[in-house]
């Protein structure tokens, strides 16, 4: 009964396991409180999902990022939270990809979409950046852009004179974090499918109308 109090109390992460990096999957987002639930960070909020599901603190700084190493389905992940802010994403990726000489076909990048309602979720095997100041960032210094995104929607400005900027830094409020909840919950999902080579998969389940977030060990195909 003490051991279950001291467990809940103080959480240990899962041990690094051994072997080399196989995938790169980078949360894009911006640092510090006053980011921490913004638009822009869904990327960060997703990757923290991830990590908590597979019981893995990303704290240790590194690449110019925060970091933590877990296990997908048999293959050795990174979990890299770039903390240069989101224009300068490239750069901490950029670094962790030659470190671990991990092909950039294995890199999968976790970012907001403006394009896309709250909820829905949509996931590319490589293209343009679509307009996101960080994947645009990463496609630029690494001088690529073969690597899948899963692209999680934020929704677009209300008002037309609206400043961009304003909007993706602005605070999720509880009705809009209720709303890309769901669309967080998949994207975990989704990078569990894609380590396993399985992105026509990921695509078949999330790229079309918004879905109850799904468990990739489930029996269930996509229709």
């Amino acid at each position: 009964m003490l051991d279950d109090l001291f467990a809940k109390l103080f959480p240990q992460s899962s041990p690094v396991p051994s072997g080399p990096v196989e995938y790169i999957v980078a949360g894009l987002g911006n640092p510090g409180t006053e980011y921490q639930t913004t638009r822009h960070n869904a990327g960060y909020l997703a990757l923290d999902l991830l990590a908590e599901k597979h019981n893995v603190k990303v704290s240790r700084i590194r690449f110019q990022s925060l970091c933590g190493e877990c296990v997908i389905h048999g293959k050795k992940v990174l979990l890299l939270k770039p903390t240069t802010y989101m224009n300068l994403s490239g750069r901490a990726v950029q670094e962790a990809l030659a470190f671990h000489k991990v092909p950039i076909q294995r890199l999968i990048v976790l970012c907001d979409d403006i394009n896309l309602d709250p909820g829905r979720l949509r996931i590319r095997r490589s293209g343009s950046d679509g307009g996101q100041k960080g994947l645009q960032n990463i496609i630029y210094l690494t001088g690529n852009d073969d690597f899948p995104r899963v692209r999680i929607g934020i929704g677009g400005k209300p008002y037309p004179d609206m400043d961009m900027k304003d909007w993706v830094i602005g605070r999720l409020s509880p009705d809009e974090m209720k709303e890309i909840a769901p669309a967080l919950e998949n994207a975990v999902t989704a990078v569990e499918l894609l380590v396993q080579d399985k992105i026509n998969d990921a695509m078949n389940l999330f790229n079309k109308a918004p879905q109850p977030p799904q468990d990739s060990d489930s029996s269930r195909r996509p229709e």
